[in-house]
């Protein structure tokens, strides 16, 4: 992918040869593609985009995953699987098959074609992957720690917020990390419930493999994505162990 991104295009698709065998073909290596990259600001723009969608819908399903892992963690042990198994139900269907379904569900309220429906379907896609690992996280507090801080004086409120939550910070940065990566690179709901305004990077991505069959501008999209979304981690993973060590 890294030699193809520096690669001419072919003429019917594809990579030129790295070697030209007819006089006037492209060939070598160039910096061209990066250059468009660099040069053209809507790139930056769609780039930006897909990286405000994506926090969006990690902050969404974070606000509503964590009370339904909460929920779980705290209902009687008897009860969890059968909770856990209606959370992960959805991946038994066809994940194209439950986007469509969305179409139908958003018809009736002119909301198909908008960054609203883009954005509710990220968050119905991703949803159980934040709920895991928060209530993998969740389930194994000690429960002794809240009643010493109640006995200490604690109200509910504090209790979560000074004893329940930064224990849950792990489950918080691993299942943020399942939902934000994948959202970056995903085509499938923008183009399915989004209109042309609502591209994403994977969408660039797509379009430059399968749709004008530029290879080597779609390498180098994939690459730009893969260096944002390492830089995204490396980010994450400072932070998390930054404020492990404080606690």
């Amino acid at each position: 992918m890294v030699v193809a991104s520096f690669r001419h295009p072919g003429e019917f698709g594809g990579l030129a040869p790295l070697f030209p065998t007819q006089p006037g073909e492209e060939g070598g290596l160039t910096l061209e593609n990066y250059r468009v990259f660099f040069g053209d600001w809507i790139y930056f723009q769609i780039f930006l985009k897909s990286f405000v969608i994506a926090g969006l819908t990690t902050v969404l399903c974070l606000v509503i995953a964590y009370p339904l892992a909460l929920l779980i963690a705290r209902s009687p042990r008897r009860h969890r699987d059968l909770m856990v198994l209606l959370v992960v139900l959805p991946f038994a269907s066809n994940f194209l098959v439950r986007v469509y379904a969305w179409m139908i569900i958003l018809g009736p309220f002119e909301l198909l074609f908008t960054p609203v429906a883009v954005i509710l379907g990220m968050v119905y896609v991703h949803l159980p992957f934040m709920v895991l690992p928060l209530y993998t996280n969740l389930e194994k507090h000690d429960p002794t720690l809240l009643d010493a801080a109640q006995d200490l004086g604690a109200n509910a409120w504090h209790r979560f917020w000074k004893v329940t939550f930064p224990l849950s910070l792990p489950g918080v940065f691993s299942g943020s990390a399942l939902v934000f990566i994948p959202v970056l690179g995903m085509f499938a709901i923008p183009e399915i419930l989004g209109g042309i305004g609502d591209w994403m990077v994977g969408n660039m991505i797509k379009e430059a493999f399968l749709g004008v069959r530029d290879w080597p501008f779609g390498s180098m999209l994939s690459l730009m994505l893969t260096v944002c979304v390492l830089a995204v981690a490396g980010l994450a993973a400072w932070f998390a162990g930054r404020r492990l060590r404080h606690a």
